[in-house]
């Protein structure tokens, strides 16, 4: 049997409870300054402890958690609720987009493959909408 869990990396407990599709993007958002505990900026290194309330901002909108066990495995979507208490406003839930059905960007039928430049301004154009 497995020793109980006495501290997780922020990064990982985000993965863990689903706030954050991948690690990566965890630690990515606690790099850029979107992860705050307690109302401080928080690296992805900082060990979690219980009761802390985690603000964390993705795509679109700004998640509100409290750390209410900790765990360092990924869990399904049901047992969540087990780890992490949910917080945020309904105002919040509200923010999300309708999935987009149609094509990201316009292009004419039979224009061809984009070309360097294009490519170039459609990645910068998607990387701002962030």
């Amino acid at each position: 049997m497995k020793p109980p869990v006495t501290s997780v990396r922020l990064d990982k407990w985000l993965w863990a409870v689903r706030v954050y599709k991948t690690r990566a993007l965890a630690t990515a958002a606690c790099r850029k300054g979107w992860v705050e505990i307690d109302g401080h900026a928080a690296k992805a290194s900082h060990d979690v402890r219980l009761g802390e309330t985690i603000v964390a901002r993705t795509d679109v909108m700004t998640r509100t958690v409290k750390a209410v066990a900790l765990l360092e495995q990924r869990v399904g979507a049901a047992l969540v609720a087990n780890y992490a208490e949910d917080l945020t406003p309904a105002s919040e839930y509200a923010k999300r987009p309708e999935p987009s059905l149609g094509p990201p960007v316009f292009r004419p039928p039979g224009a061809g493959r984009p070309t360097k430049k294009e490519r170039r301004a459609l990645e910068q154009f998607l990387d701002s909408e962030e």
